[in-house]
């Protein structure tokens, strides 16, 4: 599986909003909207591990709107993995919390949203991010995310691929 030792290293995959593309380390959006595992105000990555993942993750709502797919070079952890019972136990979490495709409702009415909540309590305690299985649209059970909340410095390296330089021509 592609944790070892709480750590992820390998590729990962995000498909940004072209908004966002000159700037693909950012976290931005997700800092300004919020979404299943960052409170608006906490910036984050929302990353899979395969590129046709990341593209149903960006397009859940609507027809597929113009999207950039990014590749990245990624050793980063601690990665809190939501395949362990007994860490989702600790954090009061369930499977079925996790799936809840009510969050986004909750977090629009002003309501607690249960996965922000466990997302808060990783950070805390120092997680640089989590492994989730994805629950977009068409999704497997072998499609998987990783959501992070801290890219670099004593976390790892994220790193984007692009040799050519072509994101600063947008």
């Amino acid at each position: 599986m592609p944790l070892k030792d709480g750590r992820y290293t390998g590729p990962l995959y995000r498909a940004l909003n072209p908004v966002y593309a000159r700037e693909p380390l950012s976290g931005r959006g997700a800092e300004l909207y919020g979404g299943r595992f960052n409170a608006k105000g906490t910036p984050a990555l929302y990353t899979s591990l395969d590129p046709t993942t990341a593209l149903r993750e960006a397009n859940q709502v609507g027809s597929l709107q113009p999207t950039i797919l990014v590749s990245y070079t990624a050793d980063l952890g601690p990665i809190f993995d939501t395949r362990d019972q007994d860490g989702l136990e600790k954090y009061g979490a369930t499977g079925s919390m996790l799936a809840d495709p009510a969050w986004r409702v909750k977090m629009l009415q002003d309501q607690t949203v249960p996965t922000q909540e466990l997302a808060r309590a990783l950070i805390a305690d120092r997680f640089a991010g989590l492994l989730i299985k994805s629950f977009a649209k068409g999704a497997s059970s072998s499609d998987f995310n990783i959501v992070l909340w801290a890219w670099d410095g004593k976390s790892g390296s994220l790193d984007v691929v692009d040799d050519e330089e072509r994101l600063s021509r947008m």
